[in-house]
């Protein structure tokens, strides 16, 4: 699944190329991706829409349009959105496209079909749902450490689970909360309530950093994210823990070990990360 750096990056590579666009068309292929309105809705909603910004919060991408309206969308596992040209061949798994008014277009292709397009008035948007459940942004101007620490010491959930709970903190996902545990030294099934100070600045600092180093590398490309353009990320080739089971530690040389955590992998140095 996209996790913050890689929704980041699709955000930032979109926003150069459509920013003052207009939605000339919108083609639905599958139903079901369009949630709150119907599918003759949205389409009608919004065509003639200029794209005035884009955002990110947590996972979730947000277009905001002309006459006060924002294209919400949720790539889930394999979500993409792809610029083109408009006489681009549609790619296989094309569930709905808009044509823009410089004969490109904007493609969402999503092989497992979970993800999700909402088209949404600008001031119903702070109470959609999903997005009015999130948590704090944490590369956001108003998540500091002394916030974290205040909501860790009355948690008694282990910190991987915590990472991923997207309305504790919202956009860190599988492989970056292995990363953030692992350069902060500390174990996924330590239980949040135990940290020390101490601990609890390293964790902190983890975030910011591998987050950031995550968008510098233009987010990790396992199977199939790719940005707006169509190109992989770069960062699969930074993991330290993740996915590298039975491989050394670079710290310390110890073996990369895979555990099983609420149905969900979890890799970790044994050594550097002791419970």
């Amino acid at each position: 699944m996209p996790e913050l750096p890689e929704v980041e990056t699709i955000k930032r590579s979109l926003a150069q190329k459509i920013t003052g666009l207009t939605i000339r068309e919108v083609k639905i292929y599958l139903p079901k991706i369009i949630q709150i309105t119907n599918p003759d809705e949205f389409q009608t909603g919004l065509k003639g829409k200029t794209f005035l910004n884009v955002n990110r919060r947590g996972k979730y991408l947000l277009f905001y349009l002309s006459a006060e309206y924002v294209l919400v969308v949720h790539l889930k596992m394999t979500g993409q959105l792809i610029y083109s040209p408009a006489n681009a061949p549609v790619a296989k798994h094309t569930h709905a496209f808009f044509n823009l008014s410089n004969e490109h277009r904007l493609s969402f292709i999503d092989l497992r079909q979970f993800g999700r397009l909402y088209l949404v008035p600008l001031e119903e948007l702070e109470n959609m749902p999903g997005l009015k459940k999130l948590g704090f942004d944490p590369l956001s101007e108003n998540f500091f450490p002394d916030i974290m620490a205040q909501e860790l010491s009355h948690r008694r959930t282990r910190l991987k689970p915590l990472l991923l709970d997207q309305s504790f903190i919202a956009g860190i996902g599988n492989i970056y909360a292995d990363e953030i545990l692992y350069r902060a030294y500390l174990h996924p099934l330590r239980p949040a309530n135990t940290l020390k100070a101490q601990e609890t600045a390293w964790l902190f600092k983890a975030i910011q950093e591998v987050l950031q180093e995550g968008i510098a590398y233009r987010g990790t490309t396992i199977r199939d994210y790719v940005d707006g353009e169509g190109r992989p990320g770069n960062y699969q080739n930074k993991l330290k823990v993740h996915g590298r089971a039975g491989q050394a530690c670079e710290r310390c040389g110890q073996l990369i070990t895979r555990l099983r955590l609420q149905g969900r992998s979890a890799y970790i140095c044994p050594y550097c990360q002791k419970l």
